[in-house]
């Protein structure tokens, strides 16, 4: 099911692709992103199959995982991929009092910024559940509030062949779920870049604007 994008801009851009690949041409931007990181097992893999096709992702990650694998945050900009923040210990965050909620991102903003040297201004609540006080916190530290336009249920344990179908909907200006810890996602990165690219689109950056979507050309 199709969801909206809060306070975001699809402003994408890609790596330089290998030497043996031709350059792209991008008629438009999908913005690739990967909740529930950093993974011990699938992070490294993940970024690695990113750079084998020129891509770049945004990476939404919980920051109790980022605290006790700061080597993988590390990773993961090195590579360079983006980093927004999914709460602490991923809870419904409709369901939390205030002081809790205002913790959720605070503290992720936190290890984030202290691991890495970077504050993430971009918000991704968990399980999609959000309301006003969620949006109003998130932007009250700093954050656009960013949902997707094409789940691939991967989370669901779906097939890899799944995850690219649902994939190749994405259209220009729009954002894919996926996440960090699926055998399965992992093994689709490869086709999808490469569908996308086969149908004139490439994978890069979501940038915080004025509450449209609307994709340009960096």
């Amino acid at each position: 099911m199709l969801l909206r994008t809060f306070a975001v801009l699809a402003l994408l851009f890609t790596l330089p692709v290998p030497a043996t690949a031709a350059t792209p041409h991008c008629s438009g931007y999908v913005a690739l992103t990967y909740d529930d990181g950093p993974h011990k097992q699938f992070t490294r893999p993940l970024l690695s199959a990113l750079q084998s096709v020129g891509a770049r992702a945004t990476f939404f990650n919980i920051g109790y995982n980022e605290e006790a694998n700061p080597d993988l945050l590390r990773a993961t900009v090195a590579a360079g991929m983006w980093l927004g923040n999914h709460s602490w210990s991923h809870p419904h965050l409709t369901k939390v009092d205030p002081a809790e909620l205002t913790k959720q991102l605070a503290e992720t903003q936190r290890v984030t910024r202290e691991i890495v040297g970077q504050t993430p201004t971009l918000f991704r609540p968990p399980y999609g559940d959000t309301n006003a006080a969620v949006e109003a916190e998130a932007r009250r530290q700093g954050m656009a509030q960013v949902m997707w336009t094409v789940d691939t249920w991967d989370w669901a344990g779906v097939s890899t062949e799944k995850i690219v179908k649902a994939a190749s909907t994405a259209k220009a200006g729009g954002i894919i779920l996926m996440h960090d810890g699926h055998r399965n996602t992992l093994a689709a990165v490869v086709p999808i870049v490469r569908d996308l690219r086969a149908r004139g689109l490439c994978p890069g950056k979501i940038v915080n604007r004025d509450g449209t979507a609307v994709v340009t050309a960096p």
